[in-house]
């Protein structure tokens, strides 16, 4: 009898958790074991795959200059985009953090590009707004200034990529308002009674507290970052222009499995992303030692 309870009860909890099970198995794990074999092979969709080694690496490596600019173009706009905007998102989050009628209508219209921030269409209005014509270069022109040719210039148009991702910052914002809502008044109340003033009471109390949180936006932020693809194909028209200035890592991977049909090539260019996000992550939880503070442990 409690055998066959027990068996009900298996049955049920099995029952529960299979959904989640077999999408983790079809859509993660069998695509990520395929994925890895098909980087040893020359494959294009229209033949069966070809057994070649190493062939695909070797070439990354050693033979494909291309690769090596989409490498450069992508960490300069994962070291430049994400730590401006986190520290947007926090001075946002902390001019938010006050008592007022509307602050609740300012979260939502701050958070809403966040939403639709890497929508197609949000790609093509930033599109024209940086255009010849376009409102950039109208105030820039209004303001006795040259306008500047943002896809003409490889520097300029990653700018324009970079401020794109920069204008999404608004799921980072919130996670630094719950953090900063969280930070008693009396800290701040004490500081002042001693004579520190707001910048003192910023690094000396606010940076501290809320460097966890910091550890958890950076994180998320560089892996979301690494995987930006919608805003560079929709900008560049899926050419990564000009001179390959906005040719992200997603990007190039994208043309050589759709338009060039290395897919054997385009999934070790996969795995070698996975390695390459795995070491910034490393990097990132090795250094926190240094400075996140955890309140429990009284700090680092």
């Amino acid at each position: 009898m409690r055998r066959n309870l027990s068996l009900k009860t298996n049955i049920t909890g099995y029952a529960f958790i299979s959904p989640f099970v077999i999408g983790f198995l079809a859509f993660t794990l069998i695509p990520m074991v395929i994925s890895l074999y098909l980087s040893f092979t020359s494959y294009n969709l229209f033949t069966s795959p070809k057994w070649v080694g190493l062939d695909n690496f070797e070439k990354m490596f050693t033979n494909d200059p291309k690769y090596w600019n989409s490498v450069k173009v992508t960490f300069i706009y994962v070291l430049v985009g994400v730590p401006l905007r986190l520290i947007f998102a926090l001075f946002v989050a902390m001019i938010l953090n006050t008592k007022s009628r509307m602050v609740g209508t300012y979260r939502t219209m701050y958070y809403l590009p966040s939403i639709i921030g890497g929508s197609v269409a949000v790609s093509i209005m930033w599109r024209n707004i940086f255009s010849n014509e376009g409102i950039i270069n109208s105030l820039l022109g209004w303001v006795g200034i040259s306008p500047v040719s943002w896809f003409g210039d490889p520097n300029a148009s990653l700018m324009m990529l970079i401020s794109l991702s920069v204008w999404q910052f608004g799921s980072s914002m919130l996670i630094f308002l719950a953090g900063l809502k969280n930070i008693s008044p009396e800290m701040y109340e004490a500081a002042g009674v001693d004579g520190a003033k707001p910048i003192r009471k910023f690094f000396s109390i606010t940076l501290p507290l809320l460097s966890p949180i910091i550890l958890f936006n950076l994180i998320m932020q560089t892996i979301s970052a690494f995987m930006t693809f919608v805003p560079a194909y929709i900008i560049s028209k899926g050419e990564g222009g000009p001179m390959d200035g906005t040719m992200l890592y997603s990007l190039y991977l994208f043309r050589q499995a759709f338009m060039f049909n290395n897919m054997g090539y385009a999934a070790a260019m996969a795995w070698i992303m996975l390695i390459l996000i795995g070491i910034m992550t490393g990097i990132v939880f090795l250094t926190s030692k240094l400075w996140v503070f955890y309140e429990s442990e009284g700090g680092r």
